[in-house]
């Protein structure tokens, strides 16, 4: 069935300029770490994407392991894209990622040229693909100089198979040097992707600073902490969640007494702005200028349009901005 966008999607979203650079992202992009895998009905896939668009969001976030099993949330994306976005390739932004482990041997892992090289050339490979918009580096690697990695982000760029270099997951200070090494090069590091939410404040122990100075973007992964931060285990642990399944990401025990408390703190300052908690908490990450965007997963549509509607109301006043502090003190 042929796919034919909502023609006001563009006047749902708002975007933000990622640093200094030239390219604007929408405030809530779509993640594909989850639901996109073979594990999942493609047609809800389907689903999900087009509706995203729908609703303005242009920025599709993938990695080379992403699945599961790895790899497979771009083979079905790419399929997705052939059959429904065509038309649509230069009005999307398409991210993908190499740091972690994608097949077996010294080759297949972390950030020496060898591996960013391949990686990507498979990843345009699954998702059919001439080129990607952004190429992060996914992780540090301890062991391959930040030289070298750097180096082969300037190569992707420069052979045209990729728009942007990006970073993620590097604190405040290897992240400095990753910027300089590429700004030096004439490849200026577009956006750095850290973990972010109200329980999650590493980056703003020096890394906001630093992307600010700059002027490279950020954008937030992981801002409803797996899903903590949202009415899904106000009254428990349901039996089809996340934390009922034995992920690794997200634990029974990590939903301590002491964490909930604070959940239902939050959920009652966001009930007193007429907001759900995930909305309260997207909009509390992009409270701030630095901040480009947030990253959601999504496994149904309501989700979706529950983190867009945020948009209507994302401001706080400082009397809420300090009740939300002492909530999760």
């Amino acid at each position: 069935m042929t796919f034919f966008p909502h023609p006001d999607r563009y006047q749902q979203m708002e975007y933000r300029r990622s640093g200094r650079s030239g390219l604007k992202l929408p405030a809530i992009s779509l993640g594909l770490w989850h639901n996109f895998g073979d594990s999942t009905r493609v047609d809800n896939s389907r689903e999900l994407l087009r509706h995203a668009f729908d609703r303005g969001i242009t920025h599709f976030d993938l990695a080379n392991n992403y699945g599961p099993p790895p790899g497979s949330a771009e083979e079905n994306f790419g399929r997705i894209l052939r059959e429904d976005f065509r038309a649509f390739r230069d009005e999307l932004i398409i991210s993908t990622k190499a740091g972690y482990t994608m097949w077996d041997g010294p080759y297949g892992d972390w950030g020496s040229r060898k591996y960013l090289v391949s990686s990507l050339d498979q990843s345009l490979k699954r998702m059919g693909l001439e080129y990607v918009d952004i190429f992060y580096h996914h992780r540090p690697d301890p062991e391959t100089p930040l030289e070298e990695t750097m180096l082969a982000l300037d190569h992707l760029v420069r052979q045209g198979k990729a728009l942007y270099a990006a970073i993620s997951n590097y604190p405040a200070e290897l992240a400095a040097q990753a910027i300089a090494i590429l700004r030096d090069l004439g490849t200026p590091c577009l956006i750095h992707q850290p973990r972010y939410s109200l329980f999650e404040r590493t980056p703003e122990k020096g890394l906001l600073q630093t992307l600010g100075d700059n002027g490279v973007g950020c954008i937030a992964f992981s801002p409803l902490a797996g899903g903590v931060l949202t009415d899904r285990y106000l009254q428990g642990i349901p039996e089809d969640s996340r934390a009922a399944s034995g992920s690794k990401f997200l634990r029974e025990e990590q939903l301590t007494d002491e964490k909930m408390s604070k959940v239902r703190k939050l959920h009652a300052l966001a009930q007193q702005r007429d907001q759900k908690l995930a909305q309260m908490a997207l909009a509390w990450v992009l409270r701030d200028d630095r901040v480009t965007s947030v990253l959601i997963g999504a496994s149904k549509t309501a989700q979706i349009d529950d983190a867009v509607n945020m948009l209507a109301q994302r401001s706080f006043s400082e009397e809420e901005l300090t009740a939300i502090e002492a909530a999760v003190k």
